[in-house]
């Protein structure tokens, strides 16, 4: 399933919160956002979602260059759908934990 695909990976979903509501974040800020990726990462997931058509860069053309990433507005019509997500896992019922001879 394409849709799965575009989301797939460890970093995706975190990406994509920082970015929704219209931010637009340059880089460090993103780095800064999520300390425990990689710079390669970061740029690896970037790229991805770009190709996906999730994510924009924004190049400015100034000295020095600033780039910033935002969501198309495919990538916040994903917003909602992500959203009833997280929605559905918060009313899982808590079970208690099983042991170990049941």
């Amino acid at each position: 399933m394409r849709a799965l695909r575009v989301l797939e990976g460890k970093w995706k979903l975190i990406i994509l919160f920082h970015l929704f509501g219209g931010n637009l974040l340059r880089f460090s800020e993103l780095e800064r956002a999520i300390p425990a990726i990689t710079q390669k990462m970061l740029i690896q997931q970037l790229r991805q979602m770009e190709e996906d058509g999730v994510v924009r860069r924004i190049v400015h053309h100034q000295v020095p260059p600033k780039v910033e990433y935002g969501l198309t507005d495919w990538g916040q019509a994903l917003c909602p759908a992500l959203d009833a997500l997280l929605k559905w896992a918060d009313r899982r019922e808590v079970r208690p934990a099983r042991s170990p001879d049941s």
